[in-house]
């Protein structure tokens, strides 16, 4: 095998002079070519590098994602300051913006400001405080607003305020609990026997009084009454000298009388009076018809003691005819019903005198009760609102009123006998402006007999 021929050439060693005289021109260009493709990517990569938008985005998105690799040519930009709120917008705080501390608020009272209170809470007031000005004034407001706005009640006819507005309108002096106590304690009065006769029939159709007031509690507030009666009864006697309780013969002037006049003139008995059968007009500590009398006011009331009180007035102040023995009161307002229907009303009146319907036939249980005896009994409350407001005398009109509201059933029928044995429910607002507008038409005399009738 032959040797090549190139085996044979002696080794140069290399030299930089020898390289680049060696070196073509073709070979110089090949390299500026390299240069300027180097230098043109390194161009192309600074324009088309990502914007500060998108590299904050990026940083961001790196942020959230944890990661720890970030682009070593692009120098890493701080983020915005975030705020991970937990309370309201309200209560931002811009970034570098100074905080100062809240400063304290000085404690302004506030000025009295004079809002305009409604009725009721000036009525309230009242009841509370009595009268802020003239006492006057403030009684003219409660009638005004008794007859006007009326007393907020329940559909049972229960208001908080309405025995003390009753309390207020009768002029009723405080009582102590344990006075009403004493008197029953001393058990059963003069007039027991009386009132246990009609305490169980007091407005026994009506489950409302029944459901709120025991007939224990009638007959105690009854006897209560019969005994304040009898001790006004005896001090009367022994003012005017006509009785020695320490005397068994009686007064002074009986010890030196006959045997005659002694008999004529007799012992005094107190008893006498008792019950409904007493006559003559003086006093007596019951007759027939105080049960349903005081059976509103026990039904009103938020205490027996309360009820005693203000019936106790009621009957020695405002009527205190129709406690008589002989009821001459009731009586007299019985004849003022057909007095009065025959002014305000004079066919009616007419027609039912043709009839032989007089009043004494059918209103005189409602001139003896001030029309508690018909239902129903938070109308009858309501009615009674007005009559202790401008006068119990004014009952003699309401009964006219309601005459009127059955006027066209009592003029068309042939027996008004049976329709008047028992009167419709009572509608105490419309009764209430009928007697209002009544009123001008009642003469002056006839308003005096009115008022000082009972």
């Amino acid at each position: 095998m032959t040797s090549s021929p190139l085996k044979n050439i002696p080794h140069l060693a290399p030299s930089s002079t020898t390289d680049h005289q060696l070196r073509s021109p073709k070979s110089n260009r090949g390299l500026r070519k390299l240069q300027s493709a180097h230098q043109l990517s390194s161009n192309y990569a600074a324009l088309n590098a990502p914007s500060l938008i998108s590299q904050q985005r990026q940083q961001q998105q790196q942020q959230r994602n944890g990661s720890a690799s970030h682009n070593n040519a692009i120098p890493p930009i701080p983020p915005f300051p975030s705020h991970h709120r937990t309370r309201s917008n309200s209560d931002a705080v811009l970034p570098n913006m100074a905080v100062n501390p809240p400063i304290p608020k000085r404690h302004v009272p506030l000025k009295k400001q004079t809002v305009s209170q409604s009725p009721q809470d000036d009525l309230e007031s009242l009841v509370r405080h009595g009268p802020r000005d003239d006492l006057s004034s403030a009684l003219h407001n409660l009638r005004h607003f008794v007859l006007i706005d009326g007393l907020h009640a329940d559909s049972d006819g229960m208001s908080q305020l309405r025995i003390y507005v009753w309390l207020i309108l009768l002029n009723a002096p405080p009582l102590a609990t344990d006075s009403y106590l004493e008197l029953v304690r001393r058990g059963a009065s003069p007039a027991y026997s009386k009132i246990r006769n009609d305490t169980f029939r007091t407005l026994a159709t009506n489950p409302l009084f029944k459901r709120r007031v025991s007939e224990a509690s009638i007959i105690r507030l009854l006897n209560a009454v019969a005994w304040r009666l009898h001790d006004a009864k005896a001090e009367k006697l022994t003012d005017s000298g006509r009785i020695n309780s320490a005397n068994e013969l009686g007064s002074p002037e009986l010890q030196h009388a006959s045997p005659v006049t002694k008999h004529i003139q007799g012992p005094p008995s107190l008893s006498a009076t008792e019950g409904s059968e007493a006559g003559g007009n003086k006093a007596g500590i019951y007759v027939q018809g105080m049960n349903v009398l005081c059976a509103p006011f026990l039904y009103a009331a938020r205490s027996e003691a309360e009820a005693y009180v203000a019936f106790h007035r009621f009957i020695t102040k405002e009527c205190p005819g129709y406690i008589r023995g002989a009821m001459d009161g009731v009586h007299k307002g019985v004849a003022l019903v057909d007095k009065c229907l025959s002014i305000v009303d004079p066919k009616l009146s007419a027609y039912l005198q043709s009839k032989s319907m007089e009043a004494k036939v059918y209103a005189f249980p409602s001139v003896l009760t001030m029309c508690a005896c018909t239902p129903p009994l938070p109308e009858v409350l309501r009615l009674w609102d007005f009559l202790f407001a401008y006068g119990p005398h004014l009952n003699i009109l309401c009964i006219c009123a309601q005459l009127v509201i059955m006027r066209e059933t009592l003029l068309t029928s042939p027996s008004p006998t049976k329709v008047l044995r028992s009167l419709p429910p009572l509608q105490a607002r419309l009764i209430m402006d009928i007697t209002v507008s009544h009123l001008p038409k009642i003469p002056i005399d006839i308003h005096e007999e009115l008022v000082h009738h009972a």
